[in-house]
């Protein structure tokens, strides 16, 4: 992987809940001051007590390692540095954690959902996962709002076999309440070494209780496509990730799929969350012959295109393209390209609306990855899909009664749909 890799990979944000630590020490002050039984103690916040120096200032190392234009800025935070070592209560603290918590902080205060520190053992999950293996449950999550929530079951995992569903937000994990857990801390309590078992309470819309699993860890290689014939000369190719593997495993499906002379295809992009801009391109040029995939647009105006490669396998059969609320980034840009140029019909329900790309830039030391919102980008005919998404030329709706009953109704649309379109060359 290159030093800093592009990603448009969605569904993935960093929200910090602060809780109200500052009114409970207000009411805990308050409190002993009426009781009389602490001379000094009172409701001024200047109790007539001798606190130590506050202010420590930097020394002339720290002063001099930080580059001239922000030495001036920085004093605050070597004073706030120099303060912690010198007078908080637990000494030795741990430098790297301060280190690592400075830099969350910076990122965090950007107000980016996307744009966010990756400590060492965030970053190594995020890339094995684009690598397509990884030790969990086996589930795309989104970890925006309140609550770890599930964005799909990786098809085979352990997460589909219990039973977990789009939309379940992991309320408890082990018997333990994650209220006031990010949902990251929560997404870390998921993941463990294979063999072991994790229990997740989940609440789901339409039951008036939380939901129990109990779900036995495993080791998650994620074939990043499948595929195969269905009746009447259909091909079938899902795509659940863009990751390092998506394209020479699309080309060796499609070689072997197009060897059995199918009339169209399917293009299956349900739940898939993206992964690597390069690979949206790869993945658009194997159904678009020419043209622009892609826009990518700068915070100063300026912008990159990227043009389909010219070299697909499948750019002539009609194709029909299925999409959900778990479609995000890069699935989005293929979708929205190829209903751009009406490649293709889009089947399902409106997609996720994620149309920020990130850089994803390892630090030095082994200490994880700083993951930053560079550009937004556009389908070829500039439309934006940021909190938009792509709505489907037919919209189908999966229930909860279709799950049940193992029914796929949006899939049997996109077959009708593209035996439509067969009829019709």
């Amino acid at each position: 992987m290159e030093k800093t890799s592009k990603y448009i990979l969605g569904i993935f944000a960093i929200l910090i809940l602060l809780t109200g630590s500052f009114a409970g020490g207000f009411i805990a002050r308050h409190a002993l001051a009426q009781t009389g039984m602490f001379p000094g103690f009172t409701d001024s916040p200047y109790p007539e007590v001798v606190l130590p120096p506050t202010l420590v200032p930097p020394s002339g190392d720290q002063t001099s390692s930080t580059p001239a234009n922000l030495q001036k800025l920085f004093v605050p935070f070597w004073e706030a540095w120099n303060i912690v070592h010198e007078q908080y209560v637990n000494q030795p603290v741990d430098d790297t954690l301060l280190m690592q918590g400075a830099i969350r902080g910076m990122m965090e205060a950007v107000g980016d959902d996307y744009t966010f520190y990756m400590d060492p053992q965030v970053y190594e999950v995020e890339t094995s996962s684009l690598s397509g293996e990884y030790q969990g449950i086996g589930a795309f999550v989104d970890t925006r709002g309140d609550y770890l929530t599930i964005v799909s079951p990786i098809e085979g995992s352990p997460a589909q076999a219990a039973g977990l569903r789009p939309g379940d937000m992991i309320i408890a994990i082990d018997g333990e309440d994650m209220t006031g857990y990010t949902p990251e801390e929560a997404r870390q309590r998921v993941l463990g070494e294979a063999g072991t078992t994790v229990v997740l309470t989940v609440a789901r819309e339409g039951e008036a209780e939380p939901l129990e699993f109990s779900i036995v860890r495993a080791t998650i290689t994620v074939p990043s496509v499948t595929g195969e014939m269905l009746d009447n000369g259909i091909a079938y190719v899902d795509i659940n990730t863009f990751g390092e593997k998506t394209t020479p495993e699309l080309r060796a499906k499609l070689d072997e799929l197009l060897a059995q002379n199918p009339k169209g295809i399917i293009v299956d992009l349900r739940f898939n969350p993206g992964g690597y801009l390069i690979t949206s391109v790869e993945v658009t040029s194997e159904f678009l012959g020419e043209g622009v995939v892609l826009i990518e647009q700068y915070g100063d105006g300026s912008r990159d295109t990227y043009r389909a490669l010219g070299n697909g396998r499948a750019t002539d059969l009609p194709i029909v393209v299925l999409i959900n609320e778990g479609s995000a980034s890069a699935s989005e840009i293929v979708a929205g390209a190829l209903q751009d140029y009406g490649r293709a019909i889009l089947v399902g329900v409106k997609s996720y609306g994620k149309g920020s790309v990130q850089t994803l830039a390892p630090l030095s030391n082994e200490q994880g990855a700083a993951r930053v919102t560079i550009a937004k980008w556009l389908t070829p005919n500039e439309r934006t899909i940021q909190d938009i998404g792509l709505t489907p030329d037919y919209i189908v709706e999966i229930t909860d009664e279709d799950y049940e009953n193992d029914r796929d109704p949006q899939l049997d649309k996109a077959v009708e749909v593209l035996l439509g379109l067969i009829a019709q060359k």
